[in-house]
């Protein structure tokens, strides 16, 4: 088995440099244990995985001592969730010795929403999150769109070979596991990992999890992927009273299955009237869930369900290389009250934004920069530039500080 170098490692290894303990969240299958496992190989360490009945009996039974025995090295605690009793002997025992690179803890949930969690361990962890590979990850490099984009002379003369049924191939293979599944059986690899989250992992988050219900609005979630969440209309639709949707849509994020973009604006005080975007966060299990292949996806009859994919899929490779960039950055939408919107907006550290638009077409066009200009005119020397993120084959000016480009400049440019 070929094993793929993830683009965070870095930034996790300086982690456990200055924290005694890092913690590496994630969905199921993204390669948590298998990173983990490579730090460990760097040092002397211990690992021990919570999914082992054996195991995380002998370690609650005494965790003083269990943690105390291998107190000269590196502890690597894998699936951490499935023994929440265990934090708070962490806790004590990194405030008796607060050496760095001490703890190396694993999650499969948010471990600030697991039921029973007694405590976020704040000062003494700082966690990493670790998402599906990238596509830059797959193919062995460094994807870093936004800081390449943020240095405004590297967007400029971009080309790519990759076409419509290449990106259809990609959003519907998802970024996991580590070795994509063969087409064939892609669906029911989906299906059978949705029905095991769902139905044990859900549990660790909230006791009551209603596993129906959870796949019900997930569902909806997929259909209407990076759509405007209207709460009241999806607990209408998914059958869920209205007082048990966000505990619904809480225990889906918690688990990573779902994520949002909160809307922009321009200063802390100023709301827009907007609402939050909603997203399965892999685009391989939106597909599978809306029952889309890459054929369909390629049907020029049946294109209006590229575009809501595509989005997905885009804002899913920023969110994953926001985790690793060189110039961090906040990422929201934007829509104002007269209906101006953009799909994507990133926020730099120093003030500056990049918006970026989705459009399913390898011909972009002068009306696809409408809320971008608008958003230019409104943010004036802030606007670093807007970006139509489309199939076509190459970078093409629309005037000042605004340009269409491939799909695949995001791990390419």
């Amino acid at each position: 088995m070929i094993l793929r170098p993830r683009s965070i490692t870095a930034y996790l290894n300086d982690v456990l440099s200055a924290m005694p303990c890092a913690v590496i969240q994630g969905a199921r299958q993204v390669g948590k244990s298998t990173l983990a496992g490579q730090i460990a190989a760097q040092t002397p360490s211990a690992t021990f995985t919570m999914d082992d009945t054996d195991t995380r009996e002998a370690a609650l039974a005494d965790p003083e001592w269990f943690l105390a025995q291998n107190s000269d090295r590196l502890i690597v605690i894998d699936e951490i969730q499935r023994a929440p009793e265990l934090i708070l002997p962490i806790k004590a025992s990194i405030d008796r010795d607060r050496r760095p690179g001490r703890f190396l803890l694993t999650g499969s949930s948010d471990l600030l929403r697991v039921q029973g969690a007694p405590d976020s361990l704040a000062g003494r962890a700082l966690t990493v999150h670790l998402h599906g590979f990238s596509q830059g990850e797959r193919r062995g490099r460094v994807d870093d769109f936004a800081a390449r984009a943020h240095e405004k002379s590297a967007v400029s003369a971009f080309e790519t070979s990759e076409n419509r049924a290449d990106i259809a191939e990609m959003i519907v293979a998802g970024g996991y596991p580590a070795t994509p599944i063969p087409p064939r059986l892609r669906r029911a690899w989906f299906e059978g990992y949705l029905e095991r989250i769902l139905r044990l992992d859900a549990i660790d988050v909230r006791q009551s999890a209603d596993e129906s219900r959870l796949q019900a609005a997930l569902r909806l979630l997929a259909a209407n992927q990076a759509g405007e969440l209207v709460k009241a209309r999806l607990a209408h639709d998914a059958g869920i009273p209205a007082t048990s949707i966000m505990r619904t849509l809480d225990v889906l994020e918690a688990l990573y299955l779902t994520t949002s973009l909160p809307p922009w604006t321009q200063n802390l005080t100023a709301r827009e009237a907007s609402k939050p975007k909603a997203l399965v966060t892999d685009s391989g299990l939106a597909a599978a869930l809306t029952r889309v292949t890459p054929q369909i996806l390629t049907d020029p009859l049946r294109g209006p369900l590229l575009g809501p994919l595509l989005e997905g899929f885009v804002v899913a490779e920023l969110i994953k290389q926001r985790t690793w960039t060189a110039t961090p950055f906040e990422m929201f939408h934007w829509r104002d009250r007269t209906g101006h919107e953009v799909d994507i907006v990133l926020e730099f550290d120093d003030g500056s934004v990049l918006a970026l638009e989705v459009k399913s077409t390898a011909t972009p066009r002068s009306e696809h920069f409408k809320g971008l200009r608008t958003l230019s005119e409104k943010l004036g020397p802030r606007f670093l530039g807007g970006i139509v993120i489309c199939l076509s084959n190459r970078t093409l000016s629309f005037g000042d500080r605004l340009w269409s480009m491939p799909v695949s400049a995001l791990w390419d440019l």
